[in-house]
């Protein structure tokens, strides 16, 4: 695993991420080699960063990135020791300058997170409990695909699925336990309204 992948911070992930100067675009692969294919929370969490991030607006990215973090999660929850992905996935692009804008936005709310981090709730971070945000992490992932044209539906999936990576990057359960709470609301919210719709148009 690299060092980045096994530091609880989460500012070093980012600034691990950061592009090189010169470069124009950056691969997922590339992106995967700096973080260290072995580290699959935190390979997980960057996707679901980019995603709440205004990078969340290029067009497919959700679907991409929500395969991504599907893969990952799946390959995580069996118990693979390295990670695969597909060459299509591995070869896709990002353009530097908007790398680098969508890390910039995030700075802010990740310093707060490192300074709210501690060891909580641990029970919630370690097998089998983890499996069960695995679990999550992929029914919301699976369900992005044909969501994608919904605005900010994406966004809001992406940011119940960094709340659960966040807790097991940072072994904090309190993080976890708020992906639990914020996903239930979320789907809490979409059945009243869908409910709501359907007694309107009858």
């Amino acid at each position: 695993m690299a060092d980045t992948a096994s530091s609880h911070k989460l500012s070093a992930l980012l600034d691990a991420l950061r592009p090189e100067e010169e470069a124009e675009h950056v691969s997922v692969e590339e992106l995967i080699q700096k973080i260290g294919e072995r580290a699959f929370a935190p390979l997980m969490l960057v996707p679901a960063l980019v995603l709440v991030s205004p990078l969340s607006g290029i067009p497919t990215l959700p679907t991409l990135g929500g395969l991504l973090i599907l893969l990952i999660a799946v390959q995580d929850l069996i118990g693979r020791n390295h990670l695969w992905l597909p060459g299509f996935l591995m070869r896709r692009r990002l353009p530097a300058g908007k790398l680098h804008g969508a890390l910039d936005w995030l700075e802010k709310p990740v310093a707060w997170v490192d300074r709210h981090t501690g060891e909580r709730l641990r029970m919630l971070t370690r097998s089998p409990l983890r499996h069960v945000a695995l679990v999550i992490i992929i029914l919301i992932t699976a369900a992005w695909p044909p969501l994608e044209l919904l605005p900010m539906v994406t966004s809001i999936g992406a940011f119940a699925v960094s709340l659960l990576c966040i807790g097991m990057v940072t072994r904090d359960g309190v993080y976890i336990a708020a992906g639990y709470v914020f996903t239930a609301a979320v789907v809490t919210l979409s059945i009243t309204l869908f409910n709501a719709g359907v007694s309107a148009g009858q």
